[in-house]
């Protein structure tokens, strides 16, 4: 029996950035090959080469990057002597591309179904009749329900679980041999990315289709590959079966990621015993707190949603209160109304024992230099025309504490806190990468000495060893300062890692709380049955050596 011939086979691949005076080899001897109907996952941290491989592979590296060495095999076609018009075949018909950003790949101002059609009109002709049944085809192949609607709805009306689901129907317009999917469920819920990945491997059995995956989530890789390529500046450091990979990582990166996944790591914090009548009383409570917005009033639909419904909660000094729930749940409204930002509308909320639920902006004020919030983005959260010494002071400044060379030496011991070197304070926040800009932001929560500190999805954009870095930093400040956190997130091998209390919402009711190690080993709710069941690599949890 003949074999067929790998459908990419990447041989000794180098490319190169910049111009000969100052290059950048991105990619350095990499070589791999993906045989038809195979699942292969490349995973590594940001700079690690796994997206200008991807592009190299649809022929879409940027002007100021070549090929500097080796060759590039897609379905008997060395790319890299390959012509523009033959690079503009393979794409679409041969590569179908599932970008990383439902967002900022769909064009906000055309129709799903002209965004589709689009696709189906470049891989099969202008003169295509079939071109509206297949767009229902597609968007139905896709998973999506009421797929007549779908196509005449825009981007900002679908979730972002649709919109991954859309740019998927597009990837297979042209009925490709080889799906890549840059990183498809980095911002997606758990269980939606569970049905989204779920959905994307039946589609490839359905169709001996091979898929390449590009992700930082070794978890996600671990699920899915029957191959995984771990990169590591641009070189392809080890490669082979998740079984293998797991429990017998050969390079020392390898198991320094392993180490930093929170779906194969260790708990960071032990267990906290549960507050006795001795130990202080929580420093914020909500107690039945309920939020209900107005919407504008349209015939035959509700004219009020219910955000939250009946919430209690306690947060006690240092200690972590997970909140954790799919988007929609309620999460970040709890937040708004524990920061003072939204009055709820029926319940109290209480600091310390005291009742601040009617303060109105100027009298909660004071109570801001004890509760501070840590956001999802720190390069949203920071002002770029900031230094990052303007940025951490701003709230002492805010409140008028110090100034001069005090506010100086402040501004010195905050960021040294966060472990970054005091040069950096002269710095924008564009000079910083992702993970250092996340400190920057902890060091400016702490300025004020809080006592509370909310965490919103303060890991969701970091790689995964960054990821560990941060939440390495926050349990450090916890243990040596005593503050309480309550932390939102989508994340449950990060809940589970540094939690020590959890609270599980669904369309804005409690579902489940109490004790993490008890939630997550012995549920009660079926609803968090299915979102521990969800995590990636929970598979292989116990594997790792």
């Amino acid at each position: 029996m003949s074999l067929q011939p790998a459908l990419i086979d990447v041989r000794q691949l180098a490319v190169t950035y910049g111009n000969a005076a100052q290059p950048t080899q991105a990619v350095n001897q990499v070589s791999f090959t993906v045989a038809q109907g195979e699942t292969v996952a490349i995973v590594g941290e940001s700079g690690s080469g796994k997206s200008t491989l991807a592009n190299a592979l649809l022929g879409l590296l940027p002007d100021n990057a070549r090929i500097t060495g080796g060759q590039l095999w897609v379905d008997g076609t060395d790319l890299s002597h390959a012509s523009e018009r033959q690079k503009r075949q393979l794409r679409g018909r041969t590569i179908g591309l599932v970008p990383q950003d439902p967002m900022v790949s769909l064009n906000p101002t055309q129709r799903i179904g002209q965004q589709i059609a689009e696709a189906l009109i470049l891989a099969h002709g202008r003169r295509y009749p079939a071109v509206d049944a297949d767009i229902l085809a597609l968007l139905q192949q896709v998973g999506l329900d009421k797929p007549v609607l779908r196509a005449r709805q825009y981007p900002h009306e679908l979730s972002g679980g649709m919109r991954q689901r859309v740019l998927i129907a597009i990837a297979l317009a042209g009925n490709p041999r080889l799906i890549i999917a840059d990183e498809p469920t980095s911002a997606l819920d758990v269980t939606v990315q569970r049905k989204i990945l779920d959905h994307l491997q039946g589609l490839v059995r359905e169709r001996g289709i091979s898929l390449l995956i590009i992700t930082h989530d070794l978890g996600v890789a671990t699920d899915r590959a029957d191959r995984i390529l771990v990169m590591k500046q641009g070189q392809l450091v080890e490669q082979g079966p998740p079984r293998q990979i797991v429990r017998h990582p050969q390079h020392d990166y390898t198991r320094a990621l392993l180490a930093a996944a929170p779906a194969f790591g260790q708990r960071r914090q032990a267990p906290l015993p549960l507050p006795s009548a001795s130990s202080p009383g929580p420093i914020l409570s909500l107690q039945g707190v309920g939020k209900v917005f107005d919407l504008p009033r349209v015939k035959g639909e509700d004219h009020q949603f219910v955000a939250l419904h009946d919430l209690n909660l306690a947060v006690y000094p240092g200690q972590t209160l997970a909140i954790v729930g799919e988007s929609g749940s309620g999460k970040s409204t709890a937040l708004r109304i524990a920061l003072g930002l939204e009055k709820p509308t029926q319940g109290r909320v209480l600091f310390e024992q005291q009742d601040v639920t009617g303060l109105s902006w100027r009298q909660f004020r004071p109570l801001r230099r004890r509760i501070q919030l840590v956001q999802q983005n720190p390069f949203a959260a920071l002002d770029p025309r900031f230094t990052i010494f303007d940025s951490i002071v701003e709230p002492l400044v805010s409140f008028g504490l110090l100034k001069g060379q005090a506010l100086e030496q402040a501004a010195r011991e905050l960021i040294a806190r966060v472990h970054l070197p005091v040069s950096y304070l002269d710095r924008l926040p564009r000079e910083l990468s992702g993970g250092q800009r996340q400190r920057v932001a902890i060091a400016r929560a702490l300025a004020l000495k809080p006592d509370l500190l909310l965490l919103d999805e303060p890991v969701s954009a970091l790689d995964v060893s960054v990821q560990a870095q941060i939440l390495d930093l926050l349990e450090e400040l916890q243990r040596e300062l005593g503050i309480a956190y309550v932390l939102v997130s989508h994340d449950l091998s990060v809940v589970a890692s540094v939690a020590h209390q959890v609270l599980v919402l669904r369309n804005g009711q409690v579902v489940e709380q109490g004790d993490v190690d008890r939630v997550f080993n012995a549920p009660e709710s079926e609803y968090t049955k299915e979102l521990i069941a969800a995590i990636p690599g929970r598979g292989m949890e116990g594997v790792a050596a």
